[in-house]
């Protein structure tokens, strides 16, 4: 399987993982040492280790319980050097809308996210 075919199968089951509310989907996308970061509503950044993540994901109702649509797209695939990888995705969950930039670290083998930083917005269709 070449790099970027990889590199997609993992976005892909983040995306399912996100949508579905489904940790053990994003603990495969995601390394065990990744953190989400983000500018909080002070703009202040914000960092969240994926223990926590995963936390709030399963706190909360996942998307697919409520019916909500998806619209996962993989807007770009940037790669620095054979074990480095950057991309950016759009994905939500009603009503709030992301996109993420996601880096990407081939360890072992295996593409994994090691940082996801984003930004949200919410609106009501």
């Amino acid at each position: 399987m070449s790099d970027v075919a990889a590199i997609e199968k993992v976005l892909q089951v983040y995306f399912d993982g996100l949508h579905e509310g489904d940790t053990k989907k994003l603990g495969e996308a995601f390394h065990p040492a990744s953190h989400l970061y983000a500018a909080d509503d002070k703009g202040k950044a914000a960092d969240m280790p994926r223990a926590d993540w995963f936390k709030m994901v399963e706190s909360r109702p996942s998307a697919k319980s409520k019916g909500s649509p998806r619209a996962d797209r993989i807007v770009s695939i940037d790669f620095s050097g054979p074990a480095t990888a950057f991309a950016k995705v759009e994905c939500q969950i009603p009503p709030r809308y992301f996109t993420d930039y996601l880096t990407l670290l081939k360890v072992d083998g295996r593409w994994q996210v090691i940082a996801k930083a984003y930004h949200t917005v919410t609106r009501e269709d």
